[in-house]
């Protein structure tokens, strides 16, 4: 985790110390399960519980001087509660925790824990972009500007049109994100090669429930790695539509274009070297934040294949994937809300860069116009091809509607009156009530 690109609620999510309380939780969760099922003594779990109650510090330090020595950071974190228990119960009660059950039980257990938890926090930052998105799409629903393809102008949208796409998108990443969330929340009590040998699966069911997981259908050793393979495969694609995004924003910033721009603060300096400088320089980041975050899912999905019923080949990946991905994308996701938040739109551009190639945007509704007058649709095509291209040698000095006026192939099949009303703007958003009913009239899923 990068410092400069993290958020306090969500690193505390991956210290040291909250993974170390979710382990206690699942020891103790599943010691007190085997004393109701009388396979340890019930004090067990109640000496276990009246430590926690004194809402002790978790020793972390101390916790990894045992390791250093155990090898075994599980092992190490056992033997340093059983200390801290015996002293505060007199008796060495601890010794009944991990009947039965394996490390994996305990950190798989925690990874779905820490990423549930994780996409909660996720959750939340969508829900705070879809409502920017809505705002500023509803702010600017009749706007006009530019649609382009290929970089080219095409025919005209509206900017609400254009932040009711981005929209959608967010509302289909965070219904998978949904989806994500309840693949990967799962429980694995099931002890070595993972068969209840030693642990009945009570446990698991008890510990899941108390820790709001389900069990895990069926499990080697380990909770199988196509879940999480899943999950980062799911942010990868919400990172690639917070690219889109910021791609579009920083086209629409450059001097040429300028239809919209980051928000420039007071003080705020855009380059040490030219002072009239105003870069794109939140949604550039955003940009590398995706790559970063696209990363993380390939070595996800290289964890699906282990050995066998166990090895560990995944766990190292984990260590910096789980927590470096959900941080940089709940980064990500509150940087791209506060872009849109202040964005600055500039309207009488978008009007100023659509005028500028002189009604080329028109060209389809006169095509059409004139086939349906009975010329051909090759011949309808090169008359105003023809015409098009001289506006586009013109730089937009010259204007298509003149010119289609003096071609008498056109005057012959449309009256003038009829060829005027074909450059008439308002025609191309007769349906936009009806992509914002799409959009926003829809129940968002969870």
């Amino acid at each position: 985790m990068v410092p400069r690109y993290a958020r306090p609620a969500m690193t505390a999510i991956w210290e040291p110390e909250a993974r170390y309380r979710i382990w206690f939780e699942i020891e103790a969760h599943a010691t007190q399960k085997l004393g109701e099922l009388g396979v340890v003594p019930v004090e067990a779990g109640e000496a276990l519980w009246a430590w926690w109650a004194t809402d002790p510090t978790i020793d972390v330090d101390a916790i990894d001087a045992i390791e250093a020595v155990t090898k075994h950071d599980v092992i190490a974190f056992l033997t340093w509660v059983s200390e801290q228990v015996a002293a505060h119960s007199g008796e060495d009660w601890a010794r009944f925790m991990h009947q039965g059950m394996t490390s994996s039980d305990v950190l798989d257990t925690t990874l779905a824990v820490q990423l549930a938890r994780a996409t909660d926090l996720l959750l939340e930052d969508m829900d705070g972009l879809l409502a920017a998105l809505r705002a500023r799409a509803m702010e600017h629903k009749y706007t006009p500007t530019i649609g382009r393809s290929h970089g080219i102008h095409a025919e005209p949208v509206t900017f609400g049109l254009k932040l009711a796409q981005a929209y959608a998108e967010f509302e289909r990443c965070r219904a998978r994100l949904w989806d994500a969330r309840a693949e990967i929340a799962t429980c694995a009590i099931s002890g070595a090669v993972g068969t209840f040998a030693n642990v009945d699966p009570a446990v698991e069911a008890y510990v899941a429930e108390q820790l709001g997981l389900v069990p895990e259908t069926i499990s080697t050793q380990v909770i199988p790695r196509d879940r999480h393979a899943m999950y980062f495969a799911t942010l990868a694609v919400i990172a690639g539509s917070i690219e889109r995004m910021a791609v579009e924003i920083r086209h629409l910033q450059r001097t040429e274009v300028l239809e919209a721009e980051e928000y420039f603060s007071p003080g705020q300096k855009g380059s040490s070297a030219m002072p009239h400088k105003r870069n794109p320089i939140l949604t550039e980041n955003l940009t590398g934040q995706a790559r970063m975050i696209r990363a993380y899912a390939l070595p996800a999905l290289e964890n699906v294949a282990l050995w066998h019923e166990r090895d560990i080949s995944h766990s190292s990946v984990e260590r910096f994937i789980a927590p470096d991905a959900t941080v940089t994308l709940d980064f990500a996701l509150a940087r791209l809300t506060g872009v849109i938040e202040k964005l600055l739109i500039y309207p009488e551009r978008m009007q100023t860069n659509m005028d500028r190639m002189g009604g080329l945007v028109h060209s389809q509704r006169v095509l059409l116009a004139l086939t349906q007058a009975g010329v051909s649709r090759e011949n309808a095509y090169a008359i105003v091809q023809r015409n098009a291209m001289k506006v586009w040698d013109s730089d937009g000095r010259l204007q298509l509607l003149e010119l289609l006026k003096q071609d008498a192939e056109v005057t012959d099949a449309l009256p003038e009156g009829e060829l005027e009303e074909k450059f008439d703007l308002g025609y191309h958003f007769k349906h936009v009530d009806t992509l914002f009913a799409r959009v926003f009239d829809q129940e968002p899923q969870g």
